[in-house]
């Protein structure tokens, strides 16, 4: 199958599909466009997969990369482990592939894992917002191998993009904190309409990133519209340090949804 990504006033050819995937228009003729999504577990690589799945893309793979580094700069590295929980949830096949999390080298890493599938996908989705060393860097590897790349979330309003999580049901937690004005509270606190508040006051007098990018903080999805099932955490275990922290969940399973 073929490709092109092309703006929004483009002419369709006839028998090319149209797929709106947030912001990104993509065109593809033949079959239903078929894609990978390098998925972490936290909020945004899962709304990411779901702005694939309502987009009408068929999402045939997770990629998740497990880093030795648990200071990548590329991949998120704590809870990684739950993510089997989630692809099971979403019913989705999972390839998980390990990288000694080296700057250059989990890149390498990185690409091997993506043209492993190149024959069975058109695209690869990211959860990037507004990371242009990941952004950059992946869209890449997707033209060095020819695949689409495509970032659904990319250039959002932050505070727009956190609403839209909450309101179409996302259940997320905290799970790390790096950045002043959090304190050890914040570990393991639900993503809702009072946390979002609260980010906005840190935001306005300390500086954070309201989505979290380069650090500050970071999440992990427990249910998502599109899961069959939700993550219930079992046993947790909290560590901080200074004026960071991060929250490991040891036990997990799945339970049905209420």
């Amino acid at each position: 199958m073929s490709t092109r990504q092309k703006g929004d006033d483009c002419m369709v050819e006839k028998g090319v599909k149209l797929y709106k995937v947030g912001r990104s228009t993509h065109y593809t003729s033949g079959e239903r466009m078929r894609v990978a999504v390098l998925f972490a577990g936290g909020k945004d690589s899962t709304f990411a997969t779901y702005e694939a799945l309502r987009g009408g893309l068929e999402v045939k793979y997770l990629i998740t990369m497990i880093s030795k580094n648990p200071y990548s700069w590329m991949f998120h590295t704590i809870n990684i482990h739950i993510t089997r929980y989630q692809a099971e949830a979403m019913g989705i096949e999972q390839l998980m592939r390990h990288t000694s999390g080296e700057r250059d080298k989990e890149l390498e890493d990185l690409k091997e894992a993506i043209a492993a599938i190149r024959n069975d996908v058109d695209g690869v989705v990211a959860g990037t917002v507004a990371s242009s060393y990941q952004k950059n860097r992946i869209d890449r590897i997707c033209e060095e191998i020819g695949l689409v790349s495509i970032a659904p979330l990319w250039g959002r309003e932050p505070v727009k993009l956190l609403r839209e999580m909450i309101d179409s049901g996302f259940e997320a937690i905290i799970t790390s904190v790096a950045a002043q004005g959090f304190d050890e509270s914040w570990l393991g606190r639900k993503i809702d309409a009072e946390c979002l508040n609260d980010l906005k006051m840190l935001h306005e007098k300390f500086g954070i990133d309201i989505s979290g990018e380069g650090g500050d903080y970071e999440t992990l999805v427990l249910d998502a519209p599109f899961f069959r099932k939700r993550i219930k955490p079992m046993k947790v275990e909290r560590f901080w340090k200074g004026d960071r922290g991060h929250l490991v969940i040891e036990e997990a399973r799945l339970i049905e949804k209420e």
